[in-house]
């Protein structure tokens, strides 16, 4: 365990987490809504630092990064837990087991070795992924921070809802994000994700204005966040609020594998196909689908003249493109690398 690094002590013994939105004021022996910040005789402990519930070596497509060292591999870790009870989540495993179970699993991984891991094996990229790494915030700070001295680069693959400190704290290392954006009211996220929209708006925001690279994710799911006017307004915040070379990606559900909405049938690929042109038509400059492999809008194109630059088939991908620049008019593509 390691003392949490942003909480208030609220007297008699009471503390109040300021990682993320919910702000939990959190009683001795009691835990936040993520389930592993614990009150300890009136201090707030993170009890997953070192414990990490999964640690692979993954295709940086899948995180989806597109733009962002396109075709390389990322050292991918997380511990168990989340802030959010997603109930679409496809994680569920380990993100909501130890709100119920209290145990926190995991085995012991220090940041060291994760950073010693990823250079040994030239590894460019350490993601902090399939959980909320806003929740281990200590565990992945301090990662973060030995992997910048090493000149390899941070993701962050998160829903977002994280407190103005939280991002403050951690841009200086985030190289790159790619943010949850569920739904498109406060609604939505309330019933289906026991949050709110406007702080996951506010770290967008705040993530672009801070020169992090961000690509933005929306699993659409049938009847609940498919609607054209839900899609058309999510486009029109990214272009406006974020920019039209902000990539979007828009993803099949599938229910089978969901938490709780077992009951829903699989996104039609046609709806796939709707949100991909709503995006386009609304200016955005890359717009990929997701969980329908060798679909050519998984593909990038050249906004200007149309050039296919990028081919990708599931996580393998062919590039056309010159150093990020299109092959035959030479505008640039936004990758980053």
């Amino acid at each position: 365990m390691i003392e949490a690094r942003l909480y208030q002590k609220l007297g008699g013994e009471k503390v109040k987490c300021e990682a993320c939105p919910h702000e939990c004021q959190i009683l001795p022996e009691n835990r936040g809504i993520c389930s592993v910040r614990e009150n300890q005789n009136g201090k707030l402990f993170s009890l997953v630092y070192g414990k990490a519930i999964a640690c692979n070596i993954d295709p940086i497509e899948k995180k989806p990064l597109f733009h962002f060292l396109p075709g390389t591999p990322s050292l991918s870790i997380a511990t168990v837990g989340c802030n959010l009870r997603c109930m679409n989540c496809q994680n569920w495993q380990i993100s909501q087991q130890s709100k119920f179970t209290k145990k926190i699993e995991g085995e012991d991984l220090p940041p060291s070795k994760i950073v010693e891991m990823a250079a040994r094996n030239k590894i460019p990229s350490i993601s902090y992924t399939y959980t909320e790494p806003t929740i281990f915030l200590e565990y992945a700070f301090d990662t973060m921070k030995l992997a910048k001295e090493k000149n390899i680069k941070n993701c962050w693959v998160t829903n977002g809802y994280m407190s103005e400190k939280t991002l403050n704290l951690i841009a200086p290392f985030l190289d790159a994000a790619n943010v949850d954006l569920k739904g498109f009211s406060e609604e939505f996220y309330q019933k289906y994700c026991g949050a709110r929209l406007r702080p996951v708006l506010d770290t967008l925001i705040g993530m672009k204005n801070k020169k992090i690279w961000v690509e933005v994710t929306t699993l659409i799911i049938p009847s609940l966040n498919d609607s054209e006017k839900i899609l058309k307004d999510i486009a029109h915040f990214i272009r406006s609020h974020l920019g039209p070379e902000t990539p979007w990606h828009v993803s099949q559900f599938c229910g089978a594998i969901s938490w709780q909405l077992q009951h829903l049938p699989n996104t039609p690929i046609e709806t796939i196909k709707k949100a991909w042109e709503i995006g386009k038509n609304e200016g955005l400059k890359y717009v990929y689908s997701g969980n329908i492999p060798g679909d050519p809008t998984e593909d990038t194109y050249c906004p200007e003249c149309k050039a296919r630059t990028i081919e990708r088939t599931g996580f393998a991908i062919k590039r056309y493109d010159k150093e990020g620049r299109c092959q035959k008019c030479g505008e640039d593509l936004n990758i980053i690398e």
